[in-house]
């Protein structure tokens, strides 16, 4: 398989990244923003052979065996929540699950004494999602083992940006050099930070494209190409990324109606024409089809990678909660 390529001032293409536990020095991963190249590309590798073992009939490895895992997740989730538990469970972890509906911050409870209080249970890993922006970073502050952020308001959802380049890279190979179009609710998505993040340092070449009251301002700060022209944001584009509406973070003043949107911004098959014949399609689900994207484009056979995405996302969280834990493990390498 071919990888992505590095820049001169990286490690050299034979070491790819350095040794041991200098391939990922910190402690959590709450963002993509701000990792080196290689950093990035040593989460994608580790993930290789996850993706590997999640095809066979015996889907276990019990390298996390003894651990716990807590998934505090405060905002409503299936697919991420999902995924993590099997990622957990398939690594041989204790995995307990913490639904918002059944937490002690819908008491009033602060979420400062929600993090102390899942300190005190000494857990080996959280991950955590919540609605505010900036919430996952606070609660890692304040506890002693590693988080991983599953998605925090409009801030990041870091596994999912990763879950993306490794669904590309197994379909294209290189992503340097790559023309990936996002197009959708840009404002609103954490996932499209993400992935602006993740692929922008991989050196692909991003495109953005919304309408303007959905483009977030100053967005050519994160070194992407902004369009309000869905049709001339596909041009030659080898990927096409679609967001959803996220209509329960409008107040109804942001698109004049679905309907309209569709018109604009939906992705057909005479729009995908556009792009390359070979583009991929993909979409972090929920979908919300016959607005952003038609059903014929979504489960488009050797073009849609939306299912494949959903598994490359259990491999991606296995490794994450692998790389993370080593220190406690005292994997050699790993100080």
């Amino acid at each position: 398989m071919a990888l992505s390529s590095m820049t001169s001032s990286n490690p050299t293409a034979a070491g790819r990244y350095p040794a041991g536990s200098a391939a990922f020095a910190h402690r959590d991963l709450i963002a993509l923003a701000g990792l080196a190249p290689w950093e990035i590309l040593f989460l994608l590798d580790e993930a290789e052979q996850w993706v590997e073992l999640n095809r066979k009939p015996h889907k276990r490895d019990d390298r996390l065996a003894g651990l716990t895992i807590i998934n505090a997740f405060f905002e409503n989730s299936t697919r991420t929540l999902l995924s993590f538990e099997i990622a957990g469970k398939r690594l041989g972890a204790d995995v307990v699950n913490m639904h918002a509906a059944q937490s002690s911050v819908k008491k009033g409870e602060t979420l400062i004494d929600t993090a102390m209080t899942l300190n005190a249970m000494r857990a080996d890993a959280i991950v955590i999602r919540h609605q505010s922006s900036g919430a996952v970073g606070l609660i890692a502050d304040k506890v002693d083992c590693p988080v991983l952020n599953a998605g925090d308001g409009q801030h990041e959802h870091p596994t999912q940006g990763l879950l993306d380049a490794l669904t590309i890279r197994h379909a294209k190979g290189d992503i340097a050099g790559l023309k990936v179009t996002i197009c959708g609710d840009i404002l609103h998505s954490r996932v499209a930070r993400s992935n602006i993040h993740c692929l922008t340092t991989l050196g692909a070449e991003v495109r953005v494209c919304a309408p303007p009251a959905l483009m977030p301002a100053d967005i050519e700060a994160l070194k992407v190409s902004p369009f309000h022209d869905f049709n001339v944001a596909l041009d030659g584009a080898d990927v096409v990324m679609m967001l959803r509406l996220q209509q329960e973070r409008m107040s109804g003043q942001f698109i004049p109606s679905p309907r309209e949107y569709r018109h604009l911004y939906g992705l057909t098959l005479d729009r995908l024409a556009r792009a390359r014949p070979d583009a991929l399609v993909m979409h972090p689900g929920p979908m919300n089809r016959g607005i952003e994207i038609d059903s014929n484009v979504a489960d488009l056979a050797g073009r849609s990678a939306i299912t494949r995405q959903v598994e490359m996302g259990v491999a991606i969280r296995m490794a994450c909660l692998d790389v993370l834990t080593r220190r406690s493990r005292k994997v050699e390498g790993w100080t």
